[in-house]
């Protein structure tokens, strides 16, 4: 989703011609028309003069006629300015510009009226840091006098409990039922192998097996396929941790890691 207007969009795009003539261009080729310099129009849109010119460049090179021109001692400082065929090109794309939006507006307004299809698209709204991302509904939630505890059912049916504080938990509209998604830092997350559940102070034990080992001179990312293999999670060791544990694909292996190092986030379309 993004946003527009004050409103979240499911379906987004943007208009390009041929040989890769897109928005970035005419939005150059308009401030030209509008500054008559390369440099007051580069600035205007966010570029170096170098890149502006480049964009030119490659433009007048893929069309059949000149775009822009330069001439020295121009009347609006720069003397850059559209040939007529730049003109017509610009006038074209900021029809195409118009219709584009309307048509984005109508297609939009369609996946809104399908609750299916957005709660197919919830789960693809979320940016994050966290290199954990799983989905799941709420499935049990506590309240005390100051903290929260909710529990997560993932979609491979393994639990997740998380703490939070009791205005957080009013905050996402924490219910059972409730779609969230679960994030956790990799660096949070510890690895055991061995056949038996440990007693830890740490809430959250998933069973599984190790899909992928990632390894650099220091570090080791290890990849984790949950019980189900419908979640995978990542977590990260120094590499002689995964060396000396004998780490390997397809090793059984539980991920631990706190209620605390757990971050809920709803989804909303």
């Amino acid at each position: 989703m993004w946003q527009r207007d004050g409103r979240s969009w499911c379906v987004q795009g943007d208009i390009r011609l041929g040989n890769g003539l897109d928005r970035h261009l005419f939005e150059l080729l308009r401030a030209i028309d509008r500054t008559g310099s390369i440099n007051a129009a580069a600035k205007l849109v966010g570029l170096s003069y170098k890149s502006a010119w480049t964009l030119i460049e490659r433009a007048n090179n893929k069309s059949a006629k000149t775009l822009v021109v330069s001439e020295t001692g121009g009347q609006k400082g720069g003397g850059t300015m559209l040939t007529g065929s730049g003109q017509i090109l610009l006038k074209l794309f900021e029809s195409l510009e118009q219709k584009h939006a309307q048509l984005l507006v109508e297609l939009n307004r369609a996946v809104e009226s399908d609750t299916e299809a957005l709660r197919l698209l919830k789960p693809l709204t979320i940016r994050t840091t966290a290199a954990n991302q799983m989905f799941g509904v709420v499935w049990l939630i506590r309240h005390g006098i100051v903290g929260s505890e909710a529990v997560v059912k993932l979609k491979g049916g393994e639990y997740v409990c998380a703490n939070l504080s009791r205005q957080e938990a009013h905050a996402l509209e924490l219910a059972v039922g409730t779609e969230v998604a679960v994030l956790i830092n990799n660096t949070e997350i510890t690895l055991a192998t061995g056949p038996e559940k440990l007693r830890l102070s740490a809430r959250n034990q998933l069973w599984g097996s190790v899909g992928r080992i990632e390894l650099d001179q220091v570090e080791a990312e290890i990849i984790v396929n949950l019980k189900g293999n419908e979640e995978t999670l990542s977590a990260v060791m120094t590499r002689a941790s995964a060396e000396r544990m004998r780490l390997k694909p397809g090793l059984q292996c539980r991920a631990i890691f706190k209620a605390n190092a757990v971050l809920l986030a709803t989804l909303a379309c």
